[in-house]
């Protein structure tokens, strides 16, 4: 009962009248946001994405923006020279990776699988829990993982200083030498600032383009705003509010019992919750969870029409049967497959840098 009134309240705080954008949203000027008041945050309508925010001691450049990339896909920031950020947030597999969970050195399985960069700018808190305050934070993480890229972030600085071709580029874009490993973030996360989602069909539909979507479509937006009860933890721009869930999902990855967020804030009410990924671009990157144990967005969409997987006594509250027929699996699904997926080539048609072009 306590559960269902939970419901009842946040249906009615984000009835669908109010979370549809009729226009690009005004930029808003939202507070330094952490592992607190993340959770004071309300819910915010669908819509264009605003302007991507940027921390005021790493300000955008395109230089810095290309060292950025070029840092992002080489491979030599890995120990063994083969792995770089681009192999698990790959642009050809929707920023993320084929899965179910991602791969790295020594051909290792994680436990978890990539998160998209798409649109991380965007993410209050970065990877699955949260552990991550910030871009710059989170590119650190996986250069030093061993299960990653397997390095230190010593090593990365030494093997940096003894590439001339960098050496002259970082000393343009910071105008110092040596190189710092916090010059190196600051350069990747510039460049993962530009990976941003801006023209989807939902996208153009919501600038005023009416035939952007397909009657199915248009019918699946309306379930995920309504019966599907999506808007309930995808709402925003960006089709995620940022927070932690648990989902009851049966978990297959390596590693079998994954405490998600609760291993960051020790809080027995994160125990088995992860953070609410975006949609946007969902169709792109199958498989879908953390651990990637559901296959297609319509197991996914099962999953939630079903209440959820375990009986977790974690479970969220806002995880209920949602009794939506096979039409309405059919029309949600296209929504998110189709509606959602960007087209503009900054995101959608980027390559990798060969390695013959990587400063030498």
């Amino acid at each position: 009962m306590k559960r269902a009134k939970y419901f009842l309240m946040l249906a009615v705080l984000i009835a669908p009248s109010s979370l549809i954008a009729q226009g690009s949203p005004k930029q808003q000027v939202l507070p330094n946001i952490t592992t607190i008041n993340v959770h004071s945050l309300g819910p915010q309508r669908i819509g264009n994405l605003p302007p991507v925010p940027v921390p005021p001691d790493n300000p955008q450049t395109s230089m810095k923006v290309q060292l950025g990339k070029q840092l992002y896909f080489d491979t030599r920031l890995s120990k063994d020279n083969t792995v770089s950020c681009q192999t698990c947030h790959d642009p050809a597999m929707g920023w993320s990776d084929a899965g179910p969970t991602s791969t790295g050195i020594h051909g290792q399985k994680g436990p978890r699988r990539a998160p998209p960069v798409s649109n991380a700018a965007y993410n209050p808190l970065q990877f699955w829990d949260g552990r991550a305050a910030s871009l710059e934070e989170q590119a650190e993480g996986p250069m030093q993982n061993p299960v990653e890229m397997g390095n230190t972030l010593d090593n990365v600085v030494e093997t940096l200083n003894g590439i001339p071709g960098y050496v002259e580029e970082f000393k343009q874009v910071f105008g110092t030498t040596p190189i710092t490993i916090a010059q190196v973030v600051q350069a990747i996360a510039a460049f993962e600032r530009t990976v941003v989602t801006t023209d989807s069909p939902f996208d153009r539909y919501i600038r005023g383009d009416r035939k952007a979507l397909t009657p199915l479509e248009k019918q699946g937006m309306a379930i995920f705003n309504g019966k599907g009860h999506c808007t309930a933890c995808h709402w925003g721009p960006d089709f995620s509010d940022g927070r932690f869930h648990n989902l009851g999902v049966v978990q297959t990855g390596p590693s079998k019992v994954d405490n998600g967020r609760y291993d960051v804030t020790h809080n027995p009410a994160d125990m088995g919750a992860f953070k609410t990924p975006t949609v946007r671009d969902a169709g792109l990157r199958p498989p879908y969870m953390h651990d990637g144990s559901e296959k297609t967005l319509e197991t996914v969409v099962d999953l939630y029409n079903r209440g959820g997987g375990d009986d977790d006594p974690n479970l969220d509250p806002l995880i209920v049967p949602l009794g939506l027929s096979k039409e309405e699996v059919k029309a949600l699904v296209a929504f998110m497959r189709v509606a959602l997926t960007s087209n503009n080539p900054e995101v959608a048609h980027v390559k990798p840098i060969p390695v013959s072009e990587l400063p030498k």
